[in-house]
């Protein structure tokens, strides 16, 4: 027998209400008890990206900010004239693009290999934190890509990175997010409004302001590429921002709230809400240092044994995506991350 017309339209008003509030509520109160919490664990080293999927920079300390760690992937090239981003997944030799920071000078300088054979290197350099007065006197406003959303950004003038050209073999250009905006680029996927609870934002990461990756993790998964192919990889592959020694291999998987205390008494505890796993693709295929990309691993091992999240079942996953609570604070090497919350909730919602 048929349903009547209003049955229909109430069921498929109410169904879906109902999945978001059952997965609302996993989110928020999927938590371990005390006696559950793992150990506090050290932070190792500290990764900032710059310049999205060009080479990373080891810092001791870094000032986390609300949309991630100070300088990290506020910069981002951009095809030309359509401003869509540029990824080592498509160009594996972005790598090789350094960027170094002065903190004397404050000033980021970026390098590139010539893209003639014995030519000399590519280089400009500028401010790492440009005032919004001369970002308005020197760049224009553009509508940046990244996935599928857009989000307003300052084109630095071509004739500044016109020689990247020829590295890239196209027309490119060199966009800009501040990270306290007017027009902020809001999370999506679990960073949304709508699951996290409050406004978040970040600048150029594909998805959250930061990945926290565990020294015991990629020791478990070398053990294996070791045994399999004979080589053994630096977590820097998966672009982690936060390093640390951590617990038993995976248990990260079940964090669900972290406290930073630093060791200089100078700012409060920082506290990131872990919203997720992070769903991998192949760029940790690549050697940053050199760019060449292994055919097959660490991608194919990875698969193997490492597709966890239910929400995402076709990707392995690696490292926990946080985002920062309130105004930040500095973190350092050495200092101490608690697990304050635990779960076994964790389900990634798409979100490009």
């Amino acid at each position: 027998m048929a349903l009547p017309n209003n049955t229909v339209v109430l069921t498929a008003l109410v169904l879906p209400l109902l999945t978001y509030l059952a997965f609302r509520w996993r989110f928020q109160n999927g938590k371990g008890k005390a006696e559950d919490l793992p150990a506090p664990t050290e932070i190792t080293q500290l990764m900032i990206y710059p310049i999205k999927s060009c080479h990373g920079i080891s810092v001791p300390r870094a000032r986390l900010l609300p949309t991630g760690l100070d300088l990290d992937r506020h910069w981002m090239w951009v095809t030309y004239p359509d401003y869509k981003f540029l990824t080592i997944r498509n160009l594996a030799k972005m790598t090789l693009i350094r960027p170094t920071y002065d903190t004397e000078k404050d000033v980021l300088a970026v390098t590139a290999p010539s893209p003639k054979p014995g030519g000399q290197d590519l280089f400009f350099s500028i401010s790492a934190h440009p005032s919004k007065a001369w970002l308005d006197a020197n760049c224009q406003v553009v509508s940046a890509t990244v996935w599928s959303t857009t989000t307003p950004s300052y084109c630095i003038s071509p004739a500044l990175t016109a020689p990247f050209d020829a590295f890239f073999g196209k027309e490119v250009r060199l966009v800009y997010k501040p990270p306290f905006s007017d027009s902020p680029r809001a999370l999506a996927s679990n960073g949304s409004k709508e699951i996290l609870g409050r406004d978040a934002s970040t600048c150029f990461p594909d998805l959250m302001p930061v990945l926290v990756g565990c020294e015991n993790s990629i020791a478990e998964l070398n053990g294996r590429l070791k045994d399999k192919e004979g080589i053994e990889i630096p977590i820097q592959r998966f672009r982690p921002n936060v390093i640390v020694k951590g617990h038993g291999a995976w248990s990260e998987d079940s964090w669900k709230t972290l406290r930073i205390a630093g060791n200089t008494g100078e700012e409060a505890s920082v506290v990131l809400d872990v919203t997720q796993r992070c769903a991998r693709c192949r760029v940790p295929n690549v050697d940053t240092e050199t760019a060449e990309e292994h055919k097959t691993e660490p991608w194919d091992t990875l698969m193997k044994y490492r597709r966890v999240d239910e929400g995402i079942k076709w990707k392995p996953c690696f490292g926990m995506l946080c985002v920062p609570r309130g105004k930040g604070g500095v973190v350092e090497v050495g200092g101490r991350l608690e697990i304050t919350e635990v779960t076994k909730e964790h389900r990634y919602v798409p979100g490009f």
